[in-house]
């Protein structure tokens, strides 16, 4: 490829096998979390322009070469969007992409309920991939794996012609996402892992030596607000933009087979010319931009430390991430992604939990699973004040 001059390179899709699936699918995957109006009731009634923007989106995935669109129940309209985009607007052949969507029923009645009403807003009597959404803690694993319950019924659903594989989702700790796949009931796993997360590597290769599907969650805009990466950041990755640079990155790893590409979507397709080929190992030149971006952490004396020994500290704070959105902002003049993350944490949420460092629960850090060189409630309370924005 030749560096110097992208607008004379034409983007050129590439495929892995799905692991076990036997699918061959286009390294990028359209994600369709945030259409407009998406979270607005009733789900089925599609605003006009929530419909151009869906049907511009995923023509230009397709004349890139994408072939899996990934969706959810979660996602309120956008399953009701796409089953109209596809089937009604641009009348797709359904034997020429695949379709993924998620849910988290809690049963196996409620299971079976929620997959026909996805098929319905689907327009669509087959899906190619299902996945259980969000098995993120012990609980959600237990309650998704119990005997009799959800996951035993979309293996039913999947011997039934109805579903083609099954797999889950996950922002889980690192050890539950391992014990899920030790369950050895999934055929693919979706989850995080990026250049700026790096902590799900051990999952990935779990993953690996069973042959299961690896699809990477949200690697522009959880793995960094890439799209409006700081000039610093810009300068690192250069001559390719940070967008590109990471998805090489993580297609440098032969066991991830596809990224999403969330949107909006429509803004980023820019950015595919850049990332191909994705040669696994990465490049020389790609290794180069690695080593640069590694330097940074010499800038700051603590930003090597990454607490996981932490993770289920008392205090009921996220300490990684904490450290984490710290490092980032230190190294990376990355303070705009870290406030942003940072003011996401959920006290009683499972998606991103995590409470604020108030004196009370700063008060309850257990240091003694803390290097006594790191000045971790310093820490805290510096990114505190960097990056927590009073709710308006």
């Amino acid at each position: 490829m030749e560096f110097g001059n992208f607008k004379v390179y034409k983007p050129k899709m590439e495929y892995r096998r799905f692991g076990k699936t036997g699918k061959m699918v286009s390294v990028i995957t359209l994600g369709g979390m945030r259409y407009k109006y998406a979270d607005s009731e009733p789900r089925d009634l599609i605003p006009r322009e929530t419909l151009l923007q869906c049907r511009d989106t995923v023509e230009k995935a397709l004349a890139q070469g994408i072939n899996l669109i990934e969706t959810a129940w979660g996602y309120g309209k956008s399953e009701h969007v796409y089953g109209k985009v596809l089937n009604n607007e641009l009348k797709i052949k359904r034997d020429s992409y695949f379709l993924m969507t998620k849910g988290n029923p809690k049963t196996a009645e409620e299971t079976r309920k929620m997959v026909d009403l996805q098929l319905k807003a689907l327009k669509t009597d087959q899906l190619d991939f299902y996945a259980w959404h969000g098995i993120n803690n012990q609980e959600l694993l237990s309650i998704a794996c119990a005997k009799g319950g959800p996951v035993e019924e979309l293996l039913r659903l999947k011997k039934e012609g109805v579903i083609g594989h099954v797999g889950f989702s996950t922002h889980a700790p690192l050890e539950t996402i391992l014990k899920t796949i030790e369950t050895n009931l999934f055929d693919f796993v979706n989850l995080h892992y990026y250049y700026f997360f790096q902590r799900n590597k051990a999952a990935i290769d779990l993953a690996a030596s069973k042959d299961m599907g690896v699809f990477i969650i949200s690697p522009n805009d959880k793995g960094g607000q890439l799209s409006r990466s700081p000039q610093k950041l810009m300068d690192l990755t250069a001559p390719l933009h940070p967008i590109q640079w990471n998805a090489r990155f993580c297609l440098g790893h032969e066991a991830i087979h596809t990224l999403t590409f969330g949107l909006p979507v429509t803004a980023q397709f820019e950015h595919l010319n850049g990332i191909f080929p994705a040669p696994a190992p990465m490049s020389q030149e790609d290794e180069q931009i690695r080593l640069g971006l590694e330097s940074q952490k010499s800038l700051d004396p603590y930003a090597e430390y990454e607490g996981y020994e932490m993770e289920s500290d008392p205090s009921g704070l996220n300490i990684p991430e904490i450290l984490r959105f710290r490092r980032l902002w230190k190294c990376y003049d990355m303070k705009d992604f870290g406030v942003y993350r940072y003011n996401m944490f959920q006290e009683k949420g499972h998606f991103f939990p995590g409470s604020f460092p108030t004196e009370e629960n700063l008060g309850k850090i257990d240091s003694s699973n803390c290097p006594p060189t790191i000045p971790l409630t310093d820490l805290i309370r510096e990114t505190h004040a960097g990056l927590y924005r009073e709710k308006t």
